[in-house]
């Protein structure tokens, strides 16, 4: 029971600040859900992989229930989702069956150094400047395929990669966090069928898998997040974002750095 309690309470917590931030919340989910499957002796050399599975999956939920919140604000492009979403759906897809082919140690390493990345930009304040118009369709399409892709070997909802595209790109920055929870959906749902196809063809992951999904820890992070990510959400419109946000990123900046000396030692 105790780590069904520790998958609610991780729940609760990535939900808030999914909803808050416009981001999917694995950033957190990942490294978390690899250290606890970990202590299960769950996964062994696929620990990774079920958490970057896991955690895509519980995307799919915190990403929708954010989204409608940010929409019944008014906070979302529907143009931009509608532009990006075919890209997002082909590039997640691509990401994640790439992913289930690249060794435990390599991806922890490259999601190490892409969430110091993202932390050092939360902590910096970095806010591109509004510099050009949106493109058109085909460019939107190519965009969202690069921002799938990278979106599913880390498992992320791609807040930190879509909201500061937008912002370069004339969009008010409330609208960008709206905008970057609703492309999570279609992010979350190319990932997750890439991490199930993938996971499938093993016979060695625990029982309770779907693929690289554990069903358990999925059941109960997305029943945490049920209740906190729609008061993210709308704490976005209420609350200070900026030191909530450096709080953020050190927290991010502690579970990268736990996570890179683990695969190194």
């Amino acid at each position: 029971m105790e780590w069904y309690l520790a998958y609610l309470l991780l729940g609760a917590f990535v939900g808030f600040f999914a909803g808050l931030l416009g981001i999917g919340g694995g950033l957190v989910l990942v490294p978390v859900l690899s250290f606890l499957f970990e202590a299960q002796h769950l996964g062994g050399a696929q620990d990774l992989h079920l958490a970057l599975g896991t955690s895509m999956a519980a995307i799919l939920y915190t990403a929708a229930s954010s989204a409608y919140t940010h929409h019944s604000h008014g906070a979302v492009n529907m143009h931009i989702v509608r532009g990006m979403t075919p890209g997002l759906l082909f590039g997640t897809l691509l990401g994640a069956l790439f992913a289930s082919s690249v060794p435990q140690f390599y991806l922890s390493v490259f999601f190490a150094l892409f969430v110091y990345f993202t932390a050092m930009q939360m902590l910096l304040v970095f806010m591109p400047k509004a510099a050009r118009q949106l493109p058109g369709r085909a460019g939107l399409t190519l965009v969202g395929s690069g921002i799938g892709a990278i979106s599913s070997l880390v498992s992320i909802g791609g807040g930190t990669l879509s909201v500061p595209f937008m912002l370069w790109h004339n969009i008010p920055f409330k609208q960008a966090i709206g905008t970057s929870a609703a492309l999570g959906f279609p992010i979350a749902l190319g990932g997750t069928i890439g991490y199930v196809a993938t996971g499938l063809v093993l016979h060695t992951l625990p029982a309770g898998t779907l693929g690289f999904v554990y069903l358990p820890a999925l059941f109960m992070i997305v029943f945490g997040s049920a209740f906190t990510t729609p008061l993210g959400a709308k704490a976005t419109h209420r609350l200070p974002l900026e030191p909530l946000r450096r709080g953020f990123a050190i927290l991010l900046f502690v579970l990268a750095t736990r996570m890179l000396l683990k695969s190194i030692m």
